[in-house]
């Protein structure tokens, strides 16, 4: 058995039918009855853990990616299988792709509590690591006493809590949660954040937090999907020739080399796999045996997009 260091699985793309990565809607060819998902989701994971995948990280608001992840969790039995999941948002699509609002964000405690409940009822005992979903300032949970005690609650019963960032203050929402103690002690024990070749506002506040002792999960390492070879965007066509052309000296595809990239970082713990499909996992997992050199960093830099206009681009993109 292979056994790629720092990579994990999220089931953003498995758990619903519709999710925001380009050609998503390709990925399933129409098949997005929930036990056809569900089978698929199991050969991701299969093919995941024998290649060496240990992490694997979920959400209340993926659909049903909880509850195909616990039944392949009791099914399959995987030893030394770690799990996260996340809180803060409901899903409401009603398994359509088509859908008006595809989720919904509410930070309360009430939502806590319920989700939590949800969380145990589908993941059982296996949850070691449970997170604030895209917590930004805005919202005030970082600072709602009533939220922090109960997440130190479910702490007290032996998970981790971490918390997932999103949009262009993920620096500033991150300093902000290292600031926050229960008895003295900082409540966060990870962080999930958005880090990719075109976004890499993050960086420092990542590394800041990794030697402060924080776990870094990065998510959305492909950019949904814009680092990959399905990418016809003409809005990034000019950045991604200069990327093919470092990713073909170690005969690479663009998504390798792109999170290969992530891995480069020092602060990176666990970088996810976004795959919707086996070849599209076994297309990522290559990253491991990428060597990133000053001329591949050169060309990351290059491409590099300012923290606004990325964000203002990934709200563009259209569920499928």
């Amino acid at each position: 058995m292979t056994n790629p260091p720092r990579m994990g699985l999220g089931l953003a793309a498995l758990g619903r039918p519709g999710y925001i990565n380009l050609t998503h809607a390709d990925d399933f060819a129409g098949e997005t009855a929930p036990d056809l998902m569900e089978a698929r989701t199991w050969q991701v994971l299969d093919r995941a853990y024998a290649a060496g995948v240990r992490y694997f990280d979920a959400a209340r608001s993926y659909g049903r990616a909880e509850e195909f992840l616990g039944n392949w969790l009791r099914n399959r039995k995987p030893a030394g299988a770690s799990v996260g999941s996340k809180w803060g948002y409901t899903y409401t699509a009603d398994w359509q792709t088509n859908a008006e609002t595809h989720e919904v964000k509410d930070h309360s405690l009430a939502t806590l509590r319920r989700q939590w409940a949800e969380s145990r009822a589908n993941l059982g005992d296996s949850i070691d690591l449970y997170q604030i979903h895209s917590a930004v300032l805005a919202t005030g949970v970082l600072t709602n006493s009533d939220v922090v005690a109960g997440l130190a609650e479910i702490k007290s019963e032996g998970v981790r809590i971490g918390l997932s960032l999103s949009g262009t203050g993920q620096s500033e929402t991150l300093e902000q949660a290292r600031q926050v103690e229960v008895n003295g002690r900082p409540l966060f024990d990870a962080v999930q954040a958005t880090y990719n070749i075109f976004e890499q506002s993050a960086g420092p506040a990542l590394h800041a937090a990794h030697a402060g002792g924080m776990q870094v999960i990065i998510k959305e390492g492909l950019a949904n999907g814009r680092l990959t070879d399905r990418n016809s965007l003409a809005a990034d066509h000019d950045r991604l020739v200069s990327l093919r052309r470092q990713a073909e000296r170690p005969s690479a595809t663009i998504d390798a080399f792109a999170l290969a990239f992530v891995l480069d970082a020092p602060f990176v713990d666990i970088v996810l796999s976004g795959a919707a499909t086996t070849e599209q996992l076994h297309s990522n997992l290559n990253a491991t045996k990428i060597v990133f050199d000053e001329k591949a960093r050169g060309a990351a830099e290059e491409a590099r997009q300012n923290s606004a206009d990325y964000w203002a681009f990934r709200a563009t993109l259209p569920w499928q």
